[in-house]
């Protein structure tokens, strides 16, 4: 049943520093989660996350500002992160990843949404995708990816919307201790991340067919993740006739679901 009570999120302007006017009730959401979070994620998630987590100075005790997370980055990397709106069109989001820039959302999840949120809120935006773009060999994929989605164009952004989710938000990487998780719907999500190691979800190796053609659900925890072997095997990948590959995915059709319908 529709809620109609329940308040819709809505982006935060910028004031003439390109800073966002965030509450006190929003440093102490954020405190929670980025100290919740911080805690679940030893030993699951890849090393260069954390360093990445350190290199942008993120902190429990406030918001973290767009500004300030691409000044950074634009050092250390060339990457650079954009205040949007929750949902962009497709071609602004490839355009964005193909400049070597992330779009961020504004708003932060309420109190009542601390565990789980539909839209993707700053939290999931920084805490999740933004530490690895202090990885150079990360950002050179998504730099690329975002070229051949442009390339491609509509007719093939459903596929490449599939790649992006099971790689840069749902995404395992092979270590020397093990899979660990990279993606930003991994490291942003309690479920999910304890989900991912649990033995239950099933971790593949990654392989770009399979990954084109295997569908998802946006509204559960995964019931199948894949594993990159390292970031540069991930942008060699899109060295492939991706049109040809897509083509043949959709003549092939999905592969059966491992999750039950949508209610």
């Amino acid at each position: 049943m529709l809620d109609l009570n329940k308040q819709e999120y809505t982006s935060l302007s910028a004031d003439i520093h390109g800073r966002y006017p965030y509450s006190q009730e929003n440093h102490d959401v954020w405190k929670d989660l980025f100290d919740r979070q911080v805690a679940g994620l030893k030993g699951k998630m890849v090393d260069s996350y954390f360093d990445g987590i350190s290199a942008l100075g993120l902190i429990s005790d406030q918001v973290p500002q767009v500004v300030d997370i691409n000044t950074r980055l634009q050092r250390l990397t060339g990457a650079g992160v954009e205040g949007v709106p929750a949902i962009i069109p497709p071609t602004r989001f490839f355009t964005l990843l193909s400049e070597r820039k992330f779009p961020v959302a504004t708003f932060l999840r309420r109190r009542e949404d601390i565990d789980y949120i539909e839209e993707p809120d700053l939290f999931h935006e920084v805490f999740g995708h933004c530490p690895l773009l202090t990885d150079r060999a990360y950002c050179d994929f998504i730099e690329a990816f975002g070229k051949r989605a442009l390339t491609l164009g509509k007719g093939y952004s459903w596929h490449m919307f599939r790649l992006f989710w099971f790689t840069i938000e749902f995404g395992m990487i092979h270590t020397k201790d093990g899979p660990r998780g990279f993606g930003a719907g991994i490291a942003s999500s309690p479920a999910e991340v304890e989900n991912a190691l649990s033995g239950r979800a099933e971790i593949r190796d990654f392989d770009l067919m399979e990954v084109l053609r295997t569908p998802y659900r946006i509204d559960i925890v995964q019931p199948i993740y894949f594993a990159i072997d390292s970031f540069e095997t991930l942008t060699r990948s899109l060295d492939n006739d991706l049109a040809a590959m897509i083509d043949a995915a959709k003549l092939e059709g999905d592969l059966p679901p491992l999750f039950d319908p949508a209610p």
